[in-house]
């Protein structure tokens, strides 16, 4: 599975990009609890994951930034 895309992330909404990154949160959690009993079988995913969650933030405070800029 080949990492994703920024170009991906920013046809999101807002309130899609927040869903997006609670939910890279949360999937870093169960990958964290999985390897701590030793039931993660895909180490991989936690890279993918983490570049994920970086795309989503890294996105949001472009927007924050940008409507700054703007009001």
């Amino acid at each position: 599975m080949p990492l994703p895309k920024m170009s991906e992330v920013r046809d999101l909404s807002d309130q899609e990009l927040e869903a997006q990154i609670v939910a890279a949160k949360r999937e870093l959690f169960d990958l964290r609890f999985q390897k701590g009993t030793r039931q993660l079988d895909k180490s991989h995913r936690f890279k993918h994951t983490r570049h994920r969650l970086a795309q989503l933030l890294t996105l949001e405070r472009e927007r924050q930034l940008a409507s700054k800029d703007e009001g």
